[in-house]
């Protein structure tokens, strides 16, 4: 929008996740041109895929661009790009390359992002290992190495909040204070339902109950399968404070005032090392491995006791606590999209 010599262009999403989105969307100010209004209760992976594909191919009926961006969650990704492909239109993938090596785990995202990376014509790469892993699938044209956009949205929106003010915010946390070390949890990945998610549930209690001076503080998914355990191990702990999901400002704020990260969340292992926060990923694999290779995330899985050993050790070793923060952020330094801009316009000659 800001290169109207260049460029004729239109925002379209699905809103798979009508309220998480309307959010996100208000915050920086972006108006979609199109809004399919995906969102239905229970909806399943066959109902966003079917509909979205048929929404989609409206869209570039209506609206016949030289070029798809696609980026998002995977599904909407996917869809996008093979309606494109249907369309004879060009994809560019933003965030090419991810894969953890399990088609089951990330579910369904790799094999979305495999989809995605076969039918693409160009790839924005976060990474190095990334621009490997499309080589390594044969895919070696059109390939850039441009860092993350999530790094550009997480430095945006601090920048946000920080010209607001963050006295909304303050009152909003007004259970924690100032001088204590938050540990922010998140989870709901559903490859962890059942057993794995009780396992995380119960070292998240035995960490509170065990460091009475921190503040667990965990925005509980809606899904019955993650708020039943957590509701059923953590409720009524004094230092855990189960809260509702967070808009995506909040849940930035609150991030970077964050001691330790313990998540499942894949932006979130790119976000907390751009704020120095050590991130323990409570997954057994990850696409997102150059922040395991980096130092500044490690793999915890959903045992028991290895959660609750390396959370002990990052409360009580500050120099292990260093190490990790203080590690080179692999993931981008605010520019990617700028990178991305400056590509298309040398296609565009």
């Amino acid at each position: 929008q800001k290169h109207p010599q260049k460029f004729t262009s239109r925002v379209c999403v699905t809103a798979q996740h009508r309220e998480m989105l309307d959010q996100v969307l208000q915050f920086f100010g972006i108006v979609p041109d199109y809004d399919l209004n995906l969102m239905q209760p229970n909806q399943s992976l066959f109902d966003i895929t079917a509909d979205g594909l048929k929404g989609l191919g409206e869209v570039l009926e209506d609206f016949r661009p030289a070029l798809v961006l696609v980026q998002g969650d995977t599904t909407t990704a996917f869809i996008g790009a093979l309606a494109a492909f249907y369309k004879g239109i060009q994809v560019a993938h933003i965030e090419a390359g991810l894969r953890s090596g399990n088609k089951q785990s990330p579910y369904p995202e790799e094999i979305n992002r495999i989809l995605v990376g076969h039918l693409a014509d160009y790839h924005f790469a976060p990474t190095e290992k990334a621009r490997e892993n499309l080589a390594n699938e044969g895919i070696l044209e059109n390939v850039q190495v441009v860092g993350n956009t999530v790094v550009d949205a997480l430095l945006l929106g601090l920048h946000i909040i920080e010209n607001q003010g963050d006295e909304a915010y303050r009152k909003f946390f007004d259970f924690l204070d100032g001088n204590q070390r938050i540990i922010l949890v998140t989870g709901h990945r559903r490859e962890s339902f059942g057993k794995p998610f009780e396992n995380i549930c119960s070292a998240i209690k035995e960490i509170a109950l065990t460091h009475k001076e921190v503040r667990v503080v965990y925005p509980v998914h809606l899904n019955p399968n993650v708020s039943g355990p957590v509701n059923s191990l953590l409720k009524g702990i004094q230092n855990v404070h189960l809260i509702g999901p967070l808009d995506y400002p909040y849940l930035l704020w609150l991030l970077n005032k964050s001691y330790i990260v313990l998540t499942d969340s894949g932006g979130i292992q790119e976000e907390a090392p751009s704020l120095g926060k050590p991130v323990l990923v409570m997954r057994d694999v990850t696409e997102r491995t150059e922040g395991i290779d980096a130092g500044t995330a490690k793999l915890v899985g959903t045992d028991r006791q290895i959660i609750i050993k390396k959370v002990s050790t990052l409360l009580a070793d500050k120099k292990e606590y260093d190490k990790m923060s203080q590690a080179h952020n692999p993931y981008g330094d605010g520019r990617t999209s700028m990178r991305i801009v400056t590509a298309l316009q040398n296609k565009c000659r």
